[in-house]
């Protein structure tokens, strides 16, 4: 155990997997994380009351290996082909096949990527082969996945225009570029979005599609992320070059995308609850209290207070508030507003309080909680009946940015303490930040009635 608990020390709080070996040097679990640090330390806290057999066993680990990734997918992706590979003993012996997905390409002139269960696999009415065949993925958010790749790598789902039906016993005839019969063919909503490469409108051939979509996602699934990257940067060169500036556009995105996959929503929340467990840094914390505003208008303002705990959402202690004072459509006049009227009710007090935006927020609740009267600052009583300060509070923002794609950290960067946390819980912080701007707008939406 004095490896172990040195290797825990050690742990990175980016996603991957990590693999549990036994005494014979035996690997006997392959797991996924959002974050490596919180999900593996989990499993060694002693408080875990999760049913999973491996967490029974954990006295057999002798050697924990973690391999980072940039993403939750590549995370997936690489967990399958070690299930696969090594057929660790704990993967295998305790799996229900009705939880284990794979994800396949249709047999078709413009291939399509769906899910199968592996039980499905063998009774389905098509024929999957083996290369057109990726996983296992346990745990996997199949819709999101989809969804994702569908986004990376411009899979059809559509049709390609047909000039008339199959014959019996025939095959479609694709009427080409042109669409046939003097009709142009209506491109699919991908289409207009830019997802959609022109399998519905035929300015792609089947050629083409296999070169520009099946190839790279075949290389992405397969766990070649890097060779596949500079593969497309070389065709994005080339396309320059040609003066196909329009393809060579399509590439650098493609690039980009891949280079910041955003995922997290990937896996499913029984695996997610173990990476929303506060994992403490240096700190006793035990309560975060997420903050809120969904502004639609100069009457429709309201904020939202959600509690996380040591085993995630605590949901019977979510708090949600009309703006009664605000005139104007200020997010942080509104912020300010529920945050007085938190600390005037004598509700068990936060270790840290958290909100979605960034410095100007941060700052106006700083100054709030370092006002008197004591209902909002000095001494009030805390959940275990004992006193705290609400001005010692710490206080961080996490601001999205203009295109709400980033997730900057605001606190006080003299606290290094609070700085190891949020390492530690970028993931657990994030989604409840999340968790708040749902529960915002889930209320905005009851009181407007919007369905």
């Amino acid at each position: 155990m004095p490896n172990i608990t040195k290797q825990l020390k050690s742990l990175p709080a980016s996603p991957g997997i990590y693999l549990f070996y036994n005494s014979k040097r035996e690997l006997i679990y392959v797991g996924k994380a959002t974050s490596l640090k919180s999900r593996v330390k989990s499993y060694f806290t002693g408080k875990q009351k999760s049913p999973r057999p491996i967490e029974s066993m954990i006295d057999e680990v002798k050697n924990i290996k973690t391999i980072k990734t940039d993403s939750v997918l590549e995370a997936i992706i690489l967990e399958g082909q070690y299930i696969k590979k090594y057929r660790p003993k704990y993967n295998v012996d305790w799996k229900d096949d009705k939880s284990w997905n794979y994800l396949y390409l249709t047999n078709e002139p413009f291939p399509k990527l769906k899910t199968i269960r592996q039980h499905e696999i063998h009774n389905s009415k098509f024929i999957i082969h083996n290369s057109n065949l990726f996983g296992p993925f346990p745990s996997l958010n199949t819709r999101e996945t989809l969804k994702l790749l569908h986004k990376l790598f411009y899979i059809s789902r559509c049709s390609p225009p047909f000039l008339s039906p199959p014959a019996r016993g025939g095959a479609p005839r694709l009427s080409g570029r042109g669409g046939g019969r003097g009709k142009k063919p209506k491109p699919c909503f991908d289409y207009q979005l830019g997802q959609c490469l022109g399998v519905c409108t035929g300015e792609i051939t089947t050629k083409e599609y296999k070169q520009k979509v099946i190839k790279p996602l075949n290389e992405f699934l397969k766990g070649n992320k890097k060779r596949l990257l500079q593969n497309l940067k070389k065709q994005m060169l080339l396309a320059a070059k040609q003066q196909n500036f329009e393809e060579a556009t399509r590439l650098r995105n493609q690039i980009n995308n891949l280079k910041k996959i955003q995922d997290v929503s990937l896996l499913n929340k029984n695996l997610f609850h173990n990476d929303l467990q506060i994992t403490n840094y240096r700190l006793q914390i035990t309560r975060i209290e997420a903050y809120d505003i969904s502004n639609l208008g100069p009457t429709g303002k309201v904020g939202s207070m959600v509690v996380f705990d040591q085993s995630g959402p605590l949901k019977s202690e979510y708090r949600k508030f009309k703006i009664k004072t605000v005139a104007g459509q200020s997010d942080v006049d509104c912020l300010k507003e529920i945050i007085i009227r938190r600390f005037n009710n004598n509700w068990p007090l936060p270790d840290i309080i958290l909100v979605d935006g960034g410095t100007p927020q941060v700052n106006a609740i700083k100054k709030i909680i370092n006002l008197s009267p004591p209902a909002r600052g000095g001494v009030v009583e805390s959940r275990q009946g004992e006193t705290g300060v609400v001005g010692d509070i710490p206080v961080i923002g996490i601001a999205k940015g203009p295109t709400r794609k980033k997730n900057e950290f605001i606190f006080d960067k003299h606290n290094q303490k609070i700085a190891d946390f949020i390492q530690a819980n970028e993931i657990l912080l994030i989604r409840a930040r999340d968790e708040a701007h749902r529960f915002a707008i889930s209320y905005q939406k009851k009181l407007r009635k919007i369905k």
